[in-house]
């Protein structure tokens, strides 16, 4: 390979949330230990983004920035050569980090009580959005059956024909299930909001991992008309591990929805991204390309190594399918543990994961792996998760 895949840096001592939080729980882990918790990635970032950085640090200028022609171009080309996206200019609102777009979303489009659908488990700021917001939760849960989730389409039709459900937020592809939502499904989907007038919010921003055998479509892209109701969130960040660097362009194609979204953000005085931010978003999706295409195969790779190592060592254990994100759930509940006994059973074993409760009630006795990193580390978080299902 091209690219270092095999080495994990150091990252204990500059700022890192996600080693942050497992100090927290224990601050004598071991040395040779990983967090296998947020998702960001135990990987050096591509050496062609180090470079273009460096020289961008050579201009003498970094007063108030905004985008350029570039920055948008490489928005727009990104997203018509990889994901058959084919947006304009005036179409992107850029901000620092889809979870803050999620809140400014909701408070923007929705009114005080108004009912947002999600899918649990999900990822938790979701929820976060709607209730912080003054919202209401309307959860039509994901059905489970043999590790394999579907959508509940008959109780989201109901929810949606609610005079007060206004908005729906859909995860594709879906954290922390792994699913990828079929075209069947993301229409149904954007043709239930159309029908029952809810905006809909598509969070893209795994759209880039996509494991072989399954295809990733934005829903706009499926039918002319979901644009009319719909705002879908994109981000490098995931992609191209840039969690700190805090840029994602909100593609909103209807106009009225994004002068909503852009006279809130006005009102709060949140005026675009930093400098640093732009040239970034920039410079992955013109020159790192071929870095993400070989953390793909490294990600296969893990993905079947986890696979296996689970069906030999610990079959009780249901690796749900991964069809899309670096993120593996793993179903836990032949244990028959709670799951603040199943996760006392993880720490006590160095395992520092996401526990399956923190995406709602329908995730206990789930654990959500991270497999972005390193083989080795990968399999020596395995076998200590051997160790402590013995």
């Amino acid at each position: 390979m091209k690219y270092n895949f095999n080495e994990v840096p150091c990252r204990k001592d500059v700022g890192s949330a996600k080693w942050r939080g497992m100090y927290a729980i224990n601050p004598n882990v071991s040395e040779d230990v990983i967090p296998f918790s947020v998702a960001d990635m135990e990987f050096y970032n591509a050496p062609a983004l180090v470079e273009g950085l460096k020289k961008y640090l050579d201009e003498p200028i970094f007063g108030y920035t905004g985008p350029t022609e570039r920055y948008y171009d490489a928005v727009i080309n990104y997203m018509a050569k990889y994901h058959n996206y084919k947006i304009e200019k005036d179409w992107i609102v850029e901000i620092g980090g889809i979870v803050p777009a999620l809140f400014h979303l909701v408070s923007s489009l929705t009114n005080m009580n108004d009912g947002v659908i999600i899918m649990k488990p999900v990822y938790y700021p979701f929820t976060m959005a709607i209730e912080r917001s003054g919202r209401k939760v309307e959860n039509v849960s994901l059905i489970e059956k043999d590790g394999k989730y579907t959508i509940n389409f008959e109780e989201l039709e109901k929810v949606a024909k609610l005079e007060t459900t206004t908005c729906m937020i859909l995860c594709n592809p879906h954290n922390p299930i792994g699913r990828v939502w079929t075209k069947e499904e993301l229409m149904k989907i954007g043709d239930i909001c159309l029908e029952n007038n809810l905006t809909l919010i598509s969070d893209d921003i795994h759209f880039d991992f996509v494991m072989k055998g399954y295809e990733h479509n934005v829903i706009t892209t499926l039918k002319e008309e979901y644009a009319k109701n719909t705002v879908v969130c994109t981000a490098p960040s995931k992609s191209f591990n840039l969690g700190g660097v805090q840029v994602s362009n909100i593609i909103i194609q209807n106009e009225e929805l994004r002068n909503k979204f852009k006279e809130h953000l006005n009102n709060i005085a949140c005026w675009g991204i930093n400098t640093f931010a732009y040239k970034t978003c920039e410079i992955v999706y013109n020159e790192c390309r071929d870095w993400l295409e070989e953390l793909l195969e490294v990600l296969e790779n893990n993905k079947k190594l986890v696979e296996d190592y689970i069906r030999e060592h610990c079959p009780q254990i249901k690796v749900c399918p991964l069809e899309g994100t670096y993120l593996m759930w793993l179903d836990c509940r032949a244990l028959n543990l709670s799951h603040e006994e199943l996760e006392k059973l993880m720490i006590e074993n160095e395992l520092y994961l996401d526990e399956g409760y923190i995406f709602g009630d329908e995730g206990k006795g789930f654990e959500r792996i991270n497999i972005a990193c390193p083989p080795e580390s990968l399999l020596k978080g395995l076998e200590r998760f051997k160790n402590a299902i013995k």
